[in-house]
């Protein structure tokens, strides 16, 4: 199964990056080039060229690219071929000569993804920075379509096939010009807001396209969201049965043998036309309502438009400080960038050092270090870091300025550190003393705070070191217990050794400073470590 899945996503990858390879063309350096050939393909309808005839249409058609001989045309088109932006044709060829033959043997012909995407690479050269109108009125035929729809769906005998796919027909393409044109013109409207640069004339064209253009555009969609919502609720139960009558009635494509889509043509596909699919509805229905949970296209619509209101205030307070002496520096700007363009390179040398104070570069000749001479053929791309001084590089100053500040003397808090850290060994080690002297009759002495936080400190080390064992009563039945035996702990550096032991019955009772502590069940032990016995042994014997 995994196989399965990492196969076919491979395949996919294969495919999208097929699709995307035929774009190559309009970023390539013979772009030009390639977009006149694409043009020719895409005036004639089933175009089936040789490069004779692509060579007579561009003439034709007056373009720069016209003067391109014929085995530059070769090249490029055996490019576009290879991009997928164009097929390969095998036709009959009648040539005078073998040269002739050669040129003309290989005829091309338009694919489907070159003809899509030479289609919106015009419209984008064409259109792209005009402000597109929102076909509005087209709601409102939306809205009126739906409801008669949905009143010929519910009536008795529900509505006539036909009837019924040129309606839906209709609808669909109302609703997807409608749409299309709201993402063009609100992507137009971004383009603008993206500008906080607008003097005053353009301003007042914003405004008015905002607040009236706008704001009508948004009144009116949504006025007719909620009868659009509606009357899409009552359509949607009934939609499954409609569009499997309307594919009884009129299959299109779909209607081709099996035989001839499966074992014969394997590769066909068919896109269906908007509205024949029930993923169309979806569509329809989750743009005028929230049907997943993440907003509509209306609200996105109404947010938007909040968005531009905002870049219009922004806008508009920037002004109003412009007119309290915070002027813009725009034209300015402007007029010095038209001045560069018009100026030779000594002239822009000079405009630029009187408009930014940008010098020639100043040779400060600061000498580098010893073992890091530098030839002179280096070049300064590749070559070492210089470090320069702060007071050279924000002075110009070679001078030394101030005294370096003598080094702190930390000696004082060192010694008091290690006088604090003495006593606390001292007291700890004076502590241990104390418990080792107690241990066996701890109810007739009473320890210190010291003391006891130490004794304490050693019995919570002890009791987690304890092992959990399971005992067998009498009657058979396992139970838990901790095995305080062998639970003990011990501090080496103070030499001192806790041990506990389980015994019933036994209470002990440690008196301190802070209050009396009682032990039920437990005993302890006090001593010196093993490794502290050692040690006197051999100093003994030595």
């Amino acid at each position: 199964m995994g196989a399965s899945v990492s196969g076919a996503g491979q395949d996919a990858y294969k495919e999208a990056r097929r699709r995307l390879n035929a774009y190559a063309y309009l970023s390539a350096p013979e772009r030009l080039d390639h977009v006149s050939i694409m043009r020719v393909f895409c005036s004639t309808l089933l175009a089936d060229l040789a490069v004779p005839d692509i060579l007579a249409k561009l003439c034709q058609a007056g373009a720069s690219d016209a003067e391109l001989d014929a085995d530059t045309l070769t090249v490029r088109l055996e490019q576009l071929v290879q991009w997928g932006n164009l097929l390969r044709s095998s036709h009959t060829v009648n040539a005078s000569s073998i040269s002739e033959y050669q040129r003309s043997r290989s005829r091309y012909q338009l694919s489907k993804l070159g003809e899509r995407i030479q289609r919106d690479a015009d419209g984008v050269l064409a259109e792209a920075d005009a402000a597109r109108e929102v076909s509005n009125e087209l709601l409102a035929l939306v809205e009126r379509g739906l409801r008669e729809l949905a009143d010929l769906v519910t009536a008795p005998g529900g509505v006539q096939p036909q009837d019924g796919l040129e309606r839906i027909s209709t609808l669909f393409v109302q609703f997807t010009e409608f749409a299309d044109s709201i993402r063009d013109f609100y992507a137009y409207l971004g383009q603008v807001l993206s500008r906080y640069d607008l003097d005053s004339a353009e301003y007042q064209g914003f405004k008015e396209l905002l607040l009236d253009y706008v704001e009508a555009i948004t009144e009116d969609v949504a006025f007719r969201a909620p009868r659009i919502s509606a009357a899409l609720d009552t359509l949607w139960p009934h939609i499954p049965a409609l569009l499997d009558r309307l594919d009884s009635h009129a299959q299109g494509l779909t209607g081709l043998p099996a035989q001839t889509q499966v074992e014969s043509r394997p590769e066909v596909r068919i896109q269906r036309s908007r509205g024949r699919e029930f993923a169309d509805w979806e569509g329809l229905r989750g743009w005028f309502s929230n049907t997943d949970g993440q907003g509509s296209q209306v609200d996105q619509l109404r947010d938007a438009t909040l968005r531009a209101l905002q870049s219009l205030l922004a806008n508009a307070k920037r002004m109003l400080r412009s007119a309290t002496g915070e002027m813009s520096r725009r034209k300015d700007l402007l007029r010095l960038a038209r001045w560069f363009d018009e100026a030779a390179p000594r002239e822009a040398h000079d405009i630029a050092v009187a408009a930014f104070g940008l010098y020639g570069a100043r040779h400060l000749g600061i000498p580098p270090a010893t073992d890091e001479v530098v030839p002179a053929y280096t070049s300064w791309w590749t070559g070492p870091v210089v470090e320069v001084p702060v007071a050279l590089r924000e002075r110009g100053s070679r001078a030394q300025r101030g005294r370096a500040s003598a080094v702190e003397d930390h000696s004082a808090q060192k010694q008091l550190l290690r006088e604090a850290a003495r006593q606390r060994a001292a007291a700890r080690a004076a502590a241990a003393d104390e418990l080792r002297s107690a241990s066996g009759r701890f109810g007739e002495v009473r320890l210190t705070s010291a003391a006891l936080g130490l004794l304490l400190e050693l019995l919570a080390t002890a009791l987690g070191n304890a092992q959990l064992s399971r005992t067998v009563s009498t009657d058979g039945e396992r139970t838990a217990a901790f095995d305080l035996d062998s639970a003990s702990s011990e501090d080496a550096e103070l030499r001192i050794r806790l041990t506990v032991r389980r015994t019933a019955g036994t209470r002990t009772v440690l008196y301190s400073a802070d209050g009396d502590l009682l032990l039920d069940d437990l005993e302890l032990d006090i001593g010196r470590t093993s490794a502290a016995v050692d040690g006197e042994a051999e100093a003994s014997v030595s």
